[in-house]
């Protein structure tokens, strides 16, 4: 079964943060990574880009229209995304349990629904 672990929190500057800081939090995503390889359950892993350089796109009337920034106006913002696969809820807690932001924010698992195989949609099992 595949489930999204989303990490949210605040967006601060590389200033506000400190370069010892975004340094620890560098060797503790780089440490979780591999401790979720070595188990042979990470599917994929991003930490994401600040949210002031999100484009959204949404359709009204008909019409595309193209934002900068996120679509949510929120204080905490989603930074990053880990996809496992693993076999139910309770090892999927027990992963994001381990994930870094945990410590600074908050961490949503949500189940897939489905997935590309080979550029077909399977469904999640």
């Amino acid at each position: 079964m595949r489930y999204t672990i989303l990490m949210h929190y605040p967006e601060e500057t590389a200033a506000s943060i400190g370069e010892e800081t975004i340094e620890a939090g560098r060797q503790a995503f780089a440490a979780y990574a591999a401790t979720l390889q070595q188990a042979g359950v990470l599917i994929g892993a991003e930490v994401l880009a600040p949210s002031d350089l999100t484009t959204t796109l949404t359709m009204v009337d008909g019409e595309l229209r193209v934002q900068d920034g996120p679509f949510a106006d929120t204080k905490e913002q989603l930074g990053g995304t880990v996809v496992v696969d693993v076999p139910d809820l309770d090892a999927a807690i027990e992963w994001a349990r381990q994930a870094p932001p945990l410590h600074w924010g908050a961490v949503e698992i949500r189940p897939g629904a489905t997935h590309t195989v080979g550029g077909v949609w399977t469904p999640n099992t």
